[in-house]
């Protein structure tokens, strides 16, 4: 059958693979247990290239290419950009389908970066696999994996699949800090875990909350305490400016005084 092959499996067995050619580009369809649906695949793909009525909305559970390969061949028809991951392409953005009825919208900038990452979703996270590391695709934001949407950040439109740089506001980018507003003023509480949360303090800028952190990190250890703790790094001070705030900083008398359980 036409834009069919078959081949074998290492343990011998037949499965036949489709595939066709588009303005000199070979695209692959995909894997099928037998030379029928592999073909069905096949002229799937060719109504999709000539039939610019055919939108990705179109697709249905009973269409015989995945859907993945349904969006990265109209994403090629109509904007004569092929991409392996289910991306279509606007201009100024770009959509990345992770279903039919789940979405992700992102920067232009970012077109390149997602189109050799595929995006995954387990636990209600979503992330990429990344010199063999599953990474948060909130990291590309500078968002800590630890961080909770609505309190650490926001979506300005209240929309949680739209990742464009302009929808998104950091409101805490160290750990243990958190943003306190009140009467129209804005502070930082740091709170550090021991186990149990501990507060640090309560300080005037974030930055000064993350440094008071560090010393707090820096407290414990010396009074015993083994946890592994990750210290906030502090980008564009110097080391002098940052030891004088640091040795400035009021810490809790209950870190100062923290002594590990025997």
């Amino acid at each position: 059958m036409k834009g069919v092959y078959e081949t074998q499996k290492k343990d011998g067995s037949v499965y036949y693979r489709a595939s066709f050619t588009y303005k000199g580009k070979h695209i692959s369809l995909g894997s099928f247990d037998n030379e029928v649906k592999a073909n069905q695949a096949y002229a799937e793909a060719g109504r999709l290239i000539g039939g610019r009525d055919i939108t990705i909305d179109n697709y249905s559970p009973d269409s015989a290419l995945p859907f993945e390969k349904w969006v990265v061949i109209i994403n090629f028809r109509d904007n004569g950009l092929y991409f392996s991951t289910p991306i279509y392409a606007r201009p100024k953005f770009f959509y990345y389908y992770l279903s039919p009825s789940l979405v992700l919208k992102f920067d232009i900038d970012d077109l390149f970066y997602y189109s050799s990452h595929k995006i995954m979703k387990r636990n209600g996270h979503l992330f990429v696999a990344d010199y063999g590391m599953q990474v948060s695709i909130l990291s590309r934001y500078d968002i800590k994996s630890f961080a909770v949407a609505g309190r650490d950040y926001v979506f300005l439109n209240g929309d949680d699949t739209d990742f464009r740089r302009q929808n998104i506001k950091i409101i805490n980018r160290y750990n243990g800090v958190y943003a306190i507003t009140a009467k129209g003023r804005t502070k930082y509480k740091a709170k550090i875990n021991v186990p149990g949360y501990y507060i640090v303090g309560v300080y005037k800028s974030e930055l000064e909350a993350a440094i008071a952190y560090n010393k707090a990190v820096d407290i414990l250890k010396r009074n015993g305490v083994k946890k592994n703790y990750t210290p906030n790094y502090i980008d564009g001070l110097s080391p002098s400016a940052y030891a004088d705030i640091y040795s400035k900083l009021k810490i809790s008398d209950k870190i100062e005084n923290y002594k590990v359980q025997q």
